[in-house]
């Protein structure tokens, strides 16, 4: 579909509470359906600052462009739903993108990539009384972990009281845990050995005082054999994240379908690789990633 931006931009300075309308009405659906599996297509990055795909640091940037994408996407058949902050889903629902869809709240985003302050990554987006309010049917966060940052313990209490919230609600929370190091250079660098995955798994999985509706979002290691071994650390469900993939598509869909073979993996949270990928052909890449569920 084409997007016009002139429309939207009418309706919020004329009658902003349209979105709220279309919030109320959106047809809503399970979290999961009789497969079990979760398809969702992420496009949180932007409110950190991280608008860059590939080599074109801005790819992102362009707000028509990411809607068209999205829209493509959310049509393709088995795409459960989005992952997003309230200014794409307001826009989405304004659209009426999102109607029998999943639709995930994103929550931290004040970790801003390449700043001092990105592992002191506070709660900027949705609350959980914004999600309940708003009908939508889950929440994400982000939880990166370096033992030489204090910003990381800030991040920590921070994420467990919103665990709780969710709980209290009876939303589930997916959390996205990583141990993260600075370079040299100071710029973030996620481990993705199997002991660090390990550990932010653990540590991800005792945060706040019920762990009934929290979801995990991980990674895939570097050696993806070492997946089987990593989510035995914990009973709660997961979805594997897609990350940058680069130009080889291909190697990320095989390691993403071996993974998806384990007990605790119940799909995949995918959003720059499939959005923007190297041939610039959406359908496909969200039909090839659908297709490893």
């Amino acid at each position: 579909m084409k997007v016009d931006i002139s429309a939207l931009v009418h309706t919020r300075t004329h009658h902003p509470e349209a979105i709220a309308e279309a919030a109320a009405r959106r047809a809503r659906r399970p979290l999961l359906n009789e497969d079990g599996r979760l398809m969702i297509v992420a496009a949180d990055h932007p409110a950190r600052g991280a608008l860059g795909v590939g080599g074109d640091r801005l790819a992102m940037a362009n707000r028509a462009g990411l809607l068209e994408r999205l829209c493509l996407a959310l049509s393709r058949p088995g795409v459960d739903g989005v992952l997003a902050t309230a200014d794409i889903l307001d826009d989405l629902l304004l659209l009426g993108a999102l109607d029998g869809k999943v639709v995930m709240g994103s929550m931290n985003r004040g970790g801003l990539q390449g700043a001092a302050f990105e592992l002191d990554d506070r709660f900027t987006g949705h609350r959980a009384e914004d999600i309940q309010r708003l009908g939508f049917d889950a929440g994400k966060l982000l939880l990166r972990i370096d033992y030489d940052d204090p910003g990381s313990l800030t991040t920590l209490e921070s994420t467990a009281r919103a665990i709780d919230d969710m709980a209290a609600r009876r939303l589930p929370v997916f959390v996205e845990p990583f141990i993260s190091r600075r370079t040299p250079e100071g710029k973030v660098k996620n481990d993705l050995s199997p002991e660090a995955v390990t550990k932010s798994i653990a540590i991800a999985s005792g945060l706040g005082g019920s762990s009934a509706y929290t979801w995990l979002k991980v990674p895939v290691t570097d050696d993806p054999d070492d997946m089987a071994e990593v989510m035995e650390t914990s009973t709660l469900p997961a979805v594997l994240l897609g990350g940058e993939v680069g130009d080889d598509q291909d190697g990320a869909y095989e390691k993403w379908r071996s993974a998806l073979r384990l007990p605790t993996v119940r799909g995949l949270v995918v959003g720059r690789s499939l959005l923007y990928p190297a041939d610039g052909d959406v359908a496909a890449a969200v039909d090839t990633a659908v297709g490893l569920l």
